[in-house]
């Protein structure tokens, strides 16, 4: 067994820069735009005590499963299946297929809230937001595939490829770090600053009442507490090989329970900050059109692109507040992307032993390619929609239902899983941690099932065949013939010995950690 490592292998040099990345991989668009939305329609205030039990059972339990996947391995999503064993390596692949899948799309909305950063100064939507996004800016054509390009779309979206691609080249610490320590801090900045603007307004106090009344009956309803187990899923970047990969840039000795505590609360607290603010604005929206604030609730692209232009059009000093609004948008949005993008750059830089830059420039040009051919064009919107809804509840639910089943069940790592984080971590797990992680798969096993049987008998927004059989089934089957082939190619020789070392140093730390006292 070779005890070489590998001198290219890039580090957080502190587990800071290791939580500030990970906190903008975590904070994204869904914080802003589909946490208060899904808040309200879930029993308001009563939603919390669900979103908090997701939080604490599923959401950090998954976050330390994850860690211990990619700091165990210090590799990739792939490297890090194939460490516990060869045939769980597609699993890997199939996490960062869908990570690919996610960059592709994501990619386009920040675009989107690039431009109307602008748009907001002059509030260029006139009276007919709606009109605006869907016709004026997207020029949405009629549902189907075409390359017919709209310029105001593609200029902001190359921008935007420029920009992420510039910041992966300089590297994890000088890159990925240095950006989140930056961009972070001003993201909080900035959307307090909106938060303390939009309490103040007339009418905010409504919007707040409609987030927070609780209605506790709600909570007999399943379906309330499948929302928060899937809001939590889906806003801490779980399940998509991201946490794996920024998990195996951290130092040998990383106190990793910690940090997956600062990641899992500091994200939830950016959501419900987010609550308060983006209701408070709407509790205004209602007010100036005398309706109730439910006539005017939504979530997603209608909130963002839609919503908030018409209420930046309403209120005082409009052009500003829309200008901080999607500001927040953007640099949430891009932290998020860099991380996205990422995960593959990694795991083709190990799988064919190329270096840093030209895996960026492959893969995250690759990639860059597709969402500039696909994204921009008047069926763009058709192929995002189909592309976010089919990755988020099959692929990401689906590969982590594999990495549950396989892994914990099949495999039983969990033991080994649990003694790698108990030996560089100061708050231990054991077997309660276990029980959640099973309980964990179940909850998402019936989230996927009821999923693919609802595409498969309703279809998804009534969207034509050729739609949803391209970005929505044929993209999940992409993904898992990909899988398949690339977990047959050969790793390179320098790739496995650096494999076991890892397997060597995570078998002395398993030893030498005594679990008697753990959870």
């Amino acid at each position: 067994m070779s005890t070489k490592s590998s001198p290219q292998r890039e580090v957080f040099v502190s587990r800071s820069a290791f939580i500030f990345a990970a906190i903008g991989s975590a904070i994204g668009l869904g914080n802003i735009w589909r946490f208060p939305y899904v808040t309200y329609d879930n029993g308001g205030g009563a939603f919390i005590i669900p979103y908090l039990v997701a939080l604490l059972t599923a959401g950090i339990p998954l976050l330390f499963f994850y860690y211990a996947m990619g700091h165990r391995a210090r590799g990739s999503a792939p490297l890090a299946f194939r460490m516990t064993h060869r045939a769980a390596e597609p699993i890997g692949w199939f996490a960062t297929g869908v990570a690919i899948i996610i960059g592709i799309y994501y990619a386009a909305i920040i675009g989107w809230a690039g431009s109307f950063m602008f748009f907001s100064l002059g509030e260029s939507w006139g009276d007919d937001a709606e009109g605006f996004f869907f016709t004026d800016y997207l020029q949405m054509g009629d549902p189907g595939i075409s390359f017919d390009f709209v310029p105001g779309v593609l200029i902001p979206l190359i921008i935007v490829w420029v920009v992420v691609l510039g910041i992966l080249l300089l590297g994890v610490q000088n890159g990925i770090a240095a950006f989140s320590k930056i961009f972070i801090p001003l993201l909080i900045v900035l959307f307090l600053a909106l938060v303390i603007r939009s309490l103040f307004l007339p009418g905010a106090v409504d919007g707040l009442n409609a987030l927070f009344t609780p209605d506790f009956a709600a909570l007999g309803d399943p379906g309330v507490w499948i929302a928060a187990y899937g809001q939590i899923f889906f806003s801490l970047s779980i399940g998509f090989g991201i946490m794996i990969t920024y998990a195996s840039y951290l130092k040998k000795k990383t106190n990793l329970t910690g940090a997956g505590l600062v990641v899992g609360f500091s994200n939830s607290a950016f959501e419900i900050l987010a609550g308060i603010g983006i209701f408070a604005a709407l509790g205004f929206m209602a007010t100036a059109q005398g309706v109730a604030v439910g006539d005017v609730a939504t979530d997603g692209i209608g909130l963002a692109f839609v919503g908030f232009p018409t209420l930046i059009s309403e209120m005082p000093g409009g052009a500003i507040f829309g200008f901080v609004f999607f500001a927040c948008l953007v640099f949430a949005g891009l932290t998020s992307l860099i991380s996205i993008v990422q995960v593959p750059i990694q795991a083709l830089r190990e799988k064919f032993g190329v270096g840093n830059k030209a895996s960026t420039i492959w893969v995250g040009g690759g990639m860059a390619v597709i969402s500039l051919l696909l994204m921009p064009t008047i069926t763009g919107l058709y192929a995002l929609d189909t592309m976010d809804a089919f990755a988020n509840n099959i692929g990401i639910v689906g590969s982590a239902i594999l990495a549950i089943v396989v892994v914990c069940w099949m495999l039983r790592m969990m033991p080994k899983l649990s003694g790698h984080l108990n030996a560089v971590s100061s708050f231990k797990l054991g077997i309660t941690w276990m029980i959640l992680i099973s309980i964990t798969g179940l909850v998402l096993l019936y989230m996927l099932i009821s999923q693919i049987i609802n595409y498969a008998t309703n279809g998804y927004e009534d969207y034509p065949a050729l739609i949803t059989g391209t970005y929505g089934w044929g993209m999940i089957a992409l993904l898992v013939v990909a899988a398949i082939i690339l977990s047959v190619v050969k790793w390179p020789k320098k790739t496995l010995e650096d494999m076991d070392v890892a397997i060597a140093d995570s078998v002395a730390n398993e030893k030498a950690e005594d679990n008697k006292g753990a959870l």
